[in-house]
């Protein structure tokens, strides 16, 4: 089942919405991809949420965006912020990235975000949407959504 971000958006607003916001908090974020030998590698990335897509953009020929061409499937993880606190819990996406090369799409995406002139667009097929926060100073609160399912909340102590 293939999902964006607008489809997602549509399944859990409250979800979603918590999500963007999440990673509206800070510029940069941590990307993970998996290596030719199939080790993960994690970099920084920004990341944009555009016309019901959840973009990535990146500098020409970065290892990430091979990684990602060879392998699509990536995880996602939004900046925690300073200190311990998890100011609005934790947020991580998964899913597969696919490279966009149709020119009109680039092009709308370069009007909006300005990135470099060269530069590699991803658009995101999502396969799971996680968020971790505590709540009444109690519980581990953990909230996970896929494709096609109902939002599951687990709760410990």
């Amino acid at each position: 089942m293939n999902t964006n971000w607008e489809a997602f958006t549509a399944a859990e607003p409250e979800l979603a919405r918590t999500v963007e916001e999440r990673f509206g908090a800070y510029t940069h974020h941590i990307l993970a991809t998996l290596r030719r030998d199939g080790s993960p590698r994690t970099t920084g990335l920004e990341v944009r949420f555009l016309n019901g897509e959840l973009w990535l953009g990146m500098m020409p020929h970065s290892l990430k965006a091979l990684d990602l061409r060879r392998d699509p499937r990536f995880a996602l993880q939004a900046n925690p912020g300073e200190g311990t606190g998890m100011g609005g819990g934790d947020v991580r996406i998964s899913g597969r990235a696919i490279e966009v090369e149709d020119a009109e799409t680039r092009s709308r995406y370069a009007e909006e975000v300005k990135p470099p002139e060269q530069f590699h667009l991803f658009r995101t097929e999502l396969t799971e949407v996680v968020r971790t926060s505590v709540e009444d100073d109690t519980y581990l609160v953990v909230r996970v959504w896929k494709p096609g399912e109902p939002v599951r909340t687990l709760k410990r102590t």
